[in-house]
């Protein structure tokens, strides 16, 4: 695969139906995460690099995506209990747009207020960071890495032989890497524990709950150290449980679910067109790659295709071309079938440079009858998802009656019901929802 011209290959079964501005629609559903007033955010996740326990110090490795229209200035707040380390190496700020750092300091409550956070307390400490541009109306976001170092003897500590961290952890997504030379001992949240290339343990996972987790781990001493504890590399073998030869590789199956960084969020139409429309958000940081490529399925039709650059408001042209006039032209296809007559929608972007990325919004209509179709005064929506963030939106006029996976429901700005899944296991999930029309008197 040549990855200067290649671009991901997604495949769905599709054809065209209504037109339907999903750029709006996903302003006012978007699930944001709105923990500070005066500011929004989402996508946050984070890496916390446990330092030598007699420290009670760890680093954090926080990745967040700043939404608020306008903004110049990002307000994150130090966690209760904790303290900065003092010109910790490697601290600091990263624009990942642009692989540039930002300027930030350390500010009192008052400050932040003064600066615009309404909301901020009084008796916490925050990170003022200066944003390297406004961020743009419309979805815009100014994504950011906020390496920072703290000690908090409260929450990481010795309990006995054992090393203890116990926080309550209010990202949907974090990662947790024990210090070299000690086992994993207890976890009380379900994780994934995974390796990196050294050998030190990590702890991994996704929480979709209504508030914070409160996570305890611990760890003993123990473990080898050093180019005894390098893993064996992961591999492209698949398991043994048949079908095996459809089945995930190892590698696949051992990585970081929570670092992940792709969003798909369905809109169903009404069911009698058998049509929904999506947005696909995914950062591409693979330098180089200048395109994006989304083949679509035999016999389906795809229409309205767009695509926008999250972090400048920047709308991008698409294009559907069949699969002869793909190999006429010399597009790479990643090593995809594509039959002659077969439709690919090509959405080429600025290439991506040296230690920079770009985060895209991908939007399309499809049809899919054996997806999503009318059953007498039901409609059905049946579909794999294979991403560990999904999420769907019942069309108007319709609620929910069936749902064979658990997610969270909710109703978003103009009264829609929407339905998010998190999945932290390395398979998809076979969502079966069904629901019914509501009594005209209800409909918003």
């Amino acid at each position: 695969m040549n990855m200067k011209m290649a671009a991901l290959v997604l495949v769905f079964a599709l054809a065209s139906v209504e037109s339907v501005s999903l750029n709006v629609r996903a302003q006012s559903t978007a699930r944001a995460t709105a923990a500070r007033i005066g500011q929004t955010t989402q996508d946050e996740r984070a890496t916390y690099d446990l330092l030598a326990p007699e420290t009670s110090s760890f680093r954090t490795d926080y990745e967040v995506s700043v939404t608020t229209s306008g903004a110049t200035i990002f307000f994150d707040k130090i966690g209760t209990g904790l303290t900065t380390v003092p010109s910790a190496a490697g601290d600091g700020v990263t624009d990942l747009m642009a692989g540039a750092p930002l300027k930030v300091d350390e500010v009192s409550g008052a400050q932040a207020k003064a600066g615009g956070l309404v909301d901020a307390d009084a008796g916490s400490r925050y990170l003022r960071i200066q944003l390297a541009r406004p961020i743009p109306d419309h979805g815009g976001q100014a994504r950011l890495r906020v390496i920072h170092t703290y000690r908090g003897s409260e929450s990481y500590r010795f309990q006995g032989d054992a090393i203890v961290f116990s926080r309550n952890i209010g990202l949907p997504r974090a990662t947790f890497v024990l210090p070299a030379g000690y086992q994993l001992t207890e976890c009380n949240v379900p994780s994934q524990v995974l390796s990196d290339a050294s050998g030190r343990v990590r702890v991994s996972f996704m929480h979709q709950g209504p508030g914070p987790v409160a996570l305890l781990l611990k760890a003993r001493a123990g473990v080898p150290t050093g180019a005894a504890a390098v893993p064996r590399p992961l591999t492209n073998a698949r398991s043994w449980e048949p079908p095996a030869a459809q089945g995930p590789t190892e590698r696949s199956r051992l990585s970081d679910r929570s670092s992940q960084d792709r969003d798909i969020v369905y809109f169903l139409q009404q069911p009698d067109t058998n049509a929904f429309s999506l947005y696909h958000d995914y950062t591409e940081s693979r330098e180089g790659i200048d395109k994006y490529l989304n083949v679509v399925r035999t016999g389906s039709k795809v229409s309205n295709p767009s695509g926008l650059i999250l972090d400048t408001g920047e709308t991008l042209k698409a294009q559907i071309v069949t699969g002869a006039q793909a190999q006429a032209t010399g597009i790479d296809l990643g090593g995809e079938r594509v039959a002659p007559d077969q439709e690919v929608v090509v959405t080429p972007f600025p290439g991506v440079k040296k230690g920079q990325s770009i985060r895209l919004r991908l939007s399309e209509t499809y049809t899919a009858p054996e997806s999503y179709r009318l059953e007498g005064e039901e409609f059905a929506f049946e579909r794999s998802l294979g991403r560990p963030r999904n999420s769907v939106v019942l069309p108007r006029g319709w609620y929910l009656t069936w749902l064979s996976i658990p997610g969270v429901v909710s109703q978003t700005a103009d009264g829609l019901t929407r339905v998010d899944f998190v999945n932290g296991r390395p398979d998809s999930i076979d969502v079966l929802m069904k629901g019914k029309r509501l009594a005209a008197a209800t409909v918003r």
